[in-house]
Order: C-alpha cells, then sequence, then structure tokens
C-alpha cells in the first residue's frame, strides 16, 4: 500500500514537470535591460542575460547563426509576453549553422548567454545598435493557437428561454404550450 502510493506520488510529481530547459526558467541574478547595455555596451560585456521577444530574422553565417529579435517583456517562465510593448531589438548569435526553418519569423524566442558587445546595422535608413548576445541556451516557444471562434446558439432567446425559437418551439406556439414560457 505505501509502495504505491509513493510510486503514483513520484509519478504526480514527474508528470507536472515543464519541459522548458532550467537555464530558461531560471532568471539572472541581476538582470540587464538591452536599453543599459544600448547606453554603456563596456560595462555590460560578459554579463549573463536572459532575453526574449519575436524572431524578425535568421542570418546564417560561416561559423555562427544570427537571430535578430525583436524583445519583449517576459514573464516568469521566461515566455515573451506578445501582448506587451516592444522594448528594442537584439541579435543572438548561436554557435554553428541553425536551419531558417527551426527559427521561423514571428515565432516566440528566448535565449540566455553572455553580452558580447553592440553591433551597428541599419533598419531601414536608421542605424540600430544591436545589443549581441552568444546565446548559449534557447527555446521556441510554442506556435500560438488562435481562440476557437464562438458560435451563439441559433435555438436561444433570452425572452423563451433555451430552444425558445426552435423549430419546434417557437413564439407561435407558446400561447398553446404554457410549459415552454419564459418562466
Amino acid at each position: 500500500m505505501r509502495l504505491s502510493f509513493l510510486l503514483s506520488a513520484v509519478l504526480l510529481v514527474a508528470g507536472c514537470e515543464s519541459t522548458v530547459p532550467t537555464m530558461i526558467r531560471t532568471p539572472p541574478a541581476n538582470p540587464v535591460s538591452i536599453a543599459q547595455v544600448q547606453q554603456a555596451p563596456k560595462d555590460y560585456v560578459g554579463r549573463r542575460v536572459r532575453w526574449g521577444g519575436t524572431i524578425l530574422s535568421v542570418d546564417n553565417l560561416e561559423h555562427s547563426t544570427r537571430v535578430i529579435v525583436l524583445a519583449r517583456p517576459l514573464d516568469a517562465d521566461g515566455e515573451p509576453r506578445p501582448d506587451a510593448d516592444p522594448q528594442g531589438r537584439f541579435m543572438a548569435e548561436i554557435a554553428g549553422f541553425v536551419d531558417p526553418a527551426e527559427l521561423p519569423a514571428e515565432r516566440r524566442l528566448t535565449v540566455v548567454g553572455s553580452v558580447t558587445g553592440v553591433r551597428v546595422q541599419d533598419v531601414g535608413e536608421y542605424p540600430y545598435h544591436y545589443p549581441v548576445v552568444a546565446a548559449t541556451s534557447r527555446w521556441l516557444w510554442p506556435k500560438e493557437e488562435p481562440p476557437a471562434p464562438y458560435y451563439p446558439d441559433p435555438f436561444f432567446s433570452p425572452w423563451y428561454g433555451w430552444y425558445g425559437y426552435g423549430p419546434w418551439y417557437g413564439p407561435g406556439y407558446w400561447p398553446y404550450r404554457p410549459w415552454y414560457g419564459p418562466w
């Protein structure tokens, strides 16, 4: 009896465990914002950051993959909040080749790594200062599913209750069938 209780408790706890890596879920001790790195990049080189947002583009370089991300605030688990205002842009450099199909545009991504500096690259005609993160861990969040559309019940009427205007009971029938009335 005791063994079965212990086994079921272990299975219950194991089933509740998150699939998100611990490095992504764990915030850094002293969080650093993108604006802070843009203003004084030399002060933050080598600092561990956890940033995330929406993927804008993926470029494969000779020895790494560069991902440009529109940053958004993260929730407690490190997931970018899609409804929050953007906080700027940053570049995440991932060692080796990553197929751009694995990191599609408009998906949410969280990276953990060290700040390596700032790179200036044009956004349109504006020279933008991108903080660069050497990503040691990354997590692509599942695609957001739109909510199911709401289709009201065609047989509901606030005056006659459920099925008040259905094909069998309608307003023409209720004087003759008082049990289908509005009470």
